[in-house]
């Protein structure tokens, strides 16, 4: 009778299990120990003022990192994946440890709309820097009283108690809204958050001659993103960029946080391309798809890269709210230069193929590829 391969038996599969979770637990004690001493840094760096996030020492870790994945027996991108949720969760340590300390001198805000999508998110966010968050929302209306939950703003005796004022409300109220205000004329910031600035124009100069401080703030991201990730805004400027930005970073400072100073009169603009185009794009998909006779459980089944990545995007734009993205389109006074542009480049390739023409085919992509790599 032949020896028994213990290689292979279920024993030794089982022996093998059983080493690793005992690494796993030791693993878990050193990621214990490392946001411990993440903790201790962060209540070093809000002592002294200092930023949470350092790129500089982000980096190096992350390089330090790459340079061990292949005695590791990974790859440097397995290895760098590792390190930056690593990472991530000590600066999430460490920003939690900072705004407990500093908790006691939050600043007291007011959310109008502060039960929607996007108002919830801000009002999660300000809550994790420290703040006193009260909202405003006609969901509250039918609810019964709570204290920091009103269904108007005719609810609130005295506005001068909050420090600033989001206004997160759909695009087509924003105006209505910034006008109650207008008549209230409260003391603290006001920040309206909308997509699309030009139509606002004429009302943000009435409030600014009632006396009122206004900043036009922009996030560029959805009510579904984590705080610790990039955080994104957009700051549509009409005066000094730094005086408004100093105005916003006194409640906004966050280790994820980017402000973007962008000229009032260009912001439109910009985002007619940021979103106008690239939600025009993943409808389009949607609809023409709709329109091709095929199942898509049959496309799912043979699904290439490229698809899934656009049926992704398309998804993020036509799971959302349509009003929203109709708003964005109708309102912004540039869609008709990206709907010109769209006809232009589409009729382009068209006629390259129906022509049979590979050189144009090329020399348009090329183009386009050159472009997007420009000032990389």
């Amino acid at each position: 009778m032949g020896s028994t391969d213990l290689t292979s038996t279920p024993e030794r599969l089982a022996e093998l299990r059983d080493s690793i979770a005992e690494v796993d637990r030791s693993l878990l004690e050193l990621l214990h120990r490392r946001m411990e001493l993440a903790s201790e840094v962060g209540r070093v760096k809000t002592g002294t003022g200092q930023p949470i996030m350092v790129p500089e020492v982000h980096n190096r870790v992350l390089t330090r990192a790459r340079q061990h994945a292949d005695s590791c027996g990974v790859s440097e991108e397995v290895m760098e994946s590792i390190f930056k949720a690593v990472m991530r969760g000590s600066i999430e340590r460490q920003h939690r440890v900072g705004v407990a300390m500093k908790a006691r001198v939050g600043t007291r805000l007011l959310i109008l709309g502060g039960a929607g999508d996007m108002g919830a998110w801000f009002h999660n966010f300000a809550l994790l820097l420290g703040h006193q968050i009260d909202i405003v929302d006609p969901a509250m209306t039918p609810l019964p009283a709570v204290e920091g939950r009103f269904g108007t703003l005719d609810d609130i005796i005295d506005l001068d108690l909050y420090e600033a004022i989001i206004v997160s409300v759909p695009l087509n109220r924003t105006i209505e809204v910034l006008r109650q205000l207008i008549e209230r004329r409260p003391k603290g910031l006001v920040i309206e958050i909308a997509s699309i600035k030009d139509n606002l124009s004429t009302v943000l100069t009435e409030a600014q001659g009632a006396g009122l401080k206004v900043t036009s703030l922009h996030p560029m991201f959805g009510p579904r993103q984590s705080p610790y990730e990039t955080l994104t805004f957009a700051l549509a400027y009409r005066e000094d960029s730094r005086i408004e930005r100093r105005r916003l970073e006194t409640w906004l400072r966050h280790p994820y946080s980017q402000i973007v100073p962008v000229p009032f009169d260009h912001h439109d603009r910009l985002m007619g391309w940021l979103l106008g185009f690239a939600h025009l794009l993943g409808m389009v998909f949607g609809s023409a798809l709709s329109r091709s006779g095929l199942g898509v459980q049959e496309l799912q089944a043979c699904a290439s890269t490229s698809y899934n990545r656009q049926a992704a995007a398309a998804m993020h734009v036509l799971g959302e709210d349509p009003d929203l993205y109709y708003d964005i389109q109708r309102l912004n006074p540039h869609r008709g230069d990206v709907y010109q542009a769209t006809r232009e480049a589409l009729d382009e390739l068209i006629d390259a193929v129906q022509s049979d023409d590979r050189e144009e085919f090329r020399e348009v992509l090329g183009h386009a590829r050159n472009f997007l790599i420009s000032d990389l």
